[in-house]
């Protein structure tokens, strides 16, 4: 009889199994659902663990570094903008210069999730004007300015030609072998 009651309130032992598997598909399918570029321009998970756990550790190892600061920091941003409130503490603990890279990160980023993510777009830049920081809003502005002349640039240069990749082959479904002997043209 003692035996018969134990086993009806046991719990199943594959319940929690269950519970772990479903949250982590749900994590999975929300994370990637949250990044704004390809899966190629994305930081891993650890560099994003780690940022999230300490946010000062990415201005010690790129200390002197201001053009890694920004990219890299506009990297993670566009990986995951849920890493806004660690950006929040990245602020706190670095000086006025850093804090223009990091104003210039968060712009790019935007740029990034723009087309991609609009809705991170906005809450990227939602934070900025939260932040009310002066040296990060001028960051900020002065990579917009910068973006926008590249961009003009990018539009203004025409069709770009085919990647370089398939040069090996040639004809017009490229299926033939290209002679690897032919002189490359020199660009303009």
């Amino acid at each position: 009889m003692g035996r018969g009651l134990t086993r009806r309130h046991a719990q199943p032992r594959w319940l929690p199994t269950v519970l772990i598997g479903s949250a982590l598909i749900v994590w999975s399918v929300d994370a990637c659902r949250a990044q704004c570029v390809e899966f190629s321009d994305r930081a891993s998970q650890l560099e994003l663990d780690t940022f999230v756990k300490s946010p000062s550790s990415l201005l010690e190892r790129l200390r002197n570094d201001k053009e890694k600061l920004r990219y890299r920091l506009a990297t993670y941003i566009a990986t995951n903008p849920s890493v806004l409130p660690s950006v929040q503490t990245l602020i706190s603990a670095s000086t006025s210069t850093d804090r223009s890279s990091i104003g210039a990160a968060l712009r790019i980023a935007e740029g990034r999730c723009t087309s991609t993510k609009p809705e991170a777009a906005r809450k990227i830049r939602d934070f900025v004007q939260r932040v009310g920081d002066l040296n990060v809003q001028s960051g900020y502005s002065a990579a917009g300015d910068d973006a926008s002349g590249v961009q003009a640039q990018a539009q203004n240069k025409g069709p770009t030609p085919p990647p370089r990749g398939g040069a090996l082959l040639d004809g017009e479904w490229k299926t033939k072998l290209a002679n690897p002997f032919k002189p490359v043209p020199l660009p303009n």
